[in-house]
């Protein structure tokens, strides 16, 4: 028997493979990386019924379709970015389990809100780990490489771990997504986190995987000098000498010699990840 697979046809400029992520090698100078909207990453595995942690498509949602072919019958589901999904001319919607038989032609289409969409496929995609992990970090290279016309992704086992899910609610897009943060541990290097507070920034268009940069009021500093490189965390709010600050998201540096004025809830990570380009954002202590 022919084991199931995708064969990628068209990728866009950012389809990866993730998964939750490599822990415990910080201290190596290896990030994390895994899943930028992990959330929406283990609806998208619970959907079609796999453990936490199988390894799924990540893409930019925001440009061309990514599309393959089904080698064997899959079932698949999309979640995070909304938008459709076309199998053989026939449409369908996001955040659903859908059936999809030998040698049919899936395009999934650019999203009409959010960044980032997640395509899990039951059985999880069977590909060889690096410490741990399969996911691809776009900083250091590690794991596996994004996804390119003619490559091949072998399926896993078709097995469910979870009841079927029949309805997931979506939640309206937010005009201004709030991002909940702690100051510290240098906020004392400014003069004020109030313009952080009081003024929403403009999510830039160089933002990605490794942060959401931010156009707006200029955080000024008040202590002069370098700062030697320290321990960087996911959601860490890092200020260049420009003074505009980044959010630190999952293929973020391990250390930095920039201060870093607070650090974004866990729990929010992944609204930030899916703040498009040109939208805004706000902080809440």
């Amino acid at each position: 028997m022919t084991p199931r697979s995708i064969i990628i046809t068209a990728a866009v400029m950012q389809a990866t493979v993730q998964d939750r992520g490599r822990s415990g090698y910080a201290h190596l100078g290896v990030g994390g990386s895994g899943a930028v909207d992990l959330r929406q990453y283990q609806l998208a595995n619970r959907l079609v019924g796999n453990a936490d942690g199988a390894p799924a498509i990540e893409y930019l949602a925001v440009g061309p379709p990514l599309v393959f072919e089904a080698r064997g019958n899959l079932s698949m589901a999309t979640a995070g970015a909304t938008g459709g999904v076309t199998i053989n001319e026939r449409s369908y919607w996001s955040h659903q389990e859908i059936a999809v038989a030998d040698g049919s032609r899936v395009r999934i289409d650019a999203s009409m809100s959010g960044m980032y969409r997640y395509i899990a496929f039951r059985g999880g995609l069977a590909a060889a780990q690096t410490l741990g992990s399969v996911s691809t970090d776009l900083l250091s290279g590690l794991g596996e490489a994004p996804l390119t016309p003619g490559r091949r992704l072998p399926i896993g086992q078709d097995q469910r771990h979870y009841r079927p899910v029949d309805t997931v609610p979506l939640a309206a897009p937010r005009e201004i997504v709030r991002l909940q943060i702690t100051p510290g541990p240098r906020d004392d290097w400014f003069e004020s986190l109030k313009p952080l507070l009081d003024h929403p920034y403009i999510v830039s268009e160089r933002s990605n995987r490794i942060g959401l940069r931010l156009v707006g009021p200029p955080l000024k500093r008040c202590v002069g000098g370098e700062l030697p490189s320290e321990g960087i965390s996911a959601g860490a709010i890092q200020v260049p000498p420009d003074g505009l600050p980044i959010v630190f998201l999952a293929d973020h540096p391990v250390t930095g010699g920039y201060p870093v004025a607070a650090v974004v809830e866990e729990g929010d990570l992944g609204f930030a990840a899916q703040a498009r380009i040109g939208h805004l954002v706000s902080f809440v202590l």
